[in-house]
């Protein structure tokens, strides 16, 4: 046997008319307040911070940031002391890879010590990239400002190292502090250091 009923018994009560236009009031805020979340900026962000200007740790930034960008995310990838080689137009064609204290190096330390080794080492590196027809350096950085990726230049690196404006890539944003990067920082879903 059902418990619903379609006739009211006794003990219930007509709602107020005026609750209930209050009650419908606060739904409709409630359900406008949803709506206001749903349309807000679900963009991720990162931001990277590079500091190494060696041929092998010129890759990760630029790839990490061209293919996050991909994604349709807001990424900064901030270069300083040595990272800001990578954006030199000029030093960034002859980055080099240290064999000494590399622990993925197949040699001892004391035989990549040798005088030469860097070199090798690095002609080696080149030649792999050619063989696999992996991007240079330039070109991940051309994908990168393609696809809006903000390659910041430290102001006080740039000073530090008698650097010239001119003398990065075209699109490479300089006259950056480190403010403005952590900045960028504090809101970023992804933080990174390499």
């Amino acid at each position: 046997m059902s418990t619903d009923s379609s006739t009211p018994s006794g003990d219930e009560t007509t709602p107020d008319p005026a609750e209930m236009e209050a009650l419908r009031e606060r739904v409709d805020e409630l359900e406008a307040s949803l709506a206001d979340l749903d349309d807000g900026d679900d963009t991720k962000q990162m931001t990277i911070v590079s500091t190494k200007g060696t041929l092998d740790m010129a890759y990760p930034p630029l790839i990490l940031a061209s293919t996050a960008a991909a994604f349709g995310w807001d990424v900064v990838v901030f270069h300083t002391f040595w990272g800001l080689d990578i954006l030199h137009e000029e030093k960034s064609e002859d980055l080099k890879l240290s064999a000494v204290g590399n622990p993925s190096m197949p040699m001892p330390n004391a035989v990549a010590a040798l005088p030469g080794m860097d070199a090798m080492a690095t002609r080696m590196m080149r030649n792999k990239i050619d063989e696999n027809g992996t991007a240079t350096i330039k070109e991940l950085i051309d994908l990168s400002l393609e696809q809006g990726v903000d390659l910041q230049a430290c102001q006080m690196t740039i000073d530090l190292m008698d650097y010239d404006e001119d003398d990065f890539y075209d699109g490479v944003t300089t006259g950056v502090g480190a403010a403005t990067a952590l900045q960028h920082m504090a809101d970023s879903d992804v933080q990174l250091l390499v």
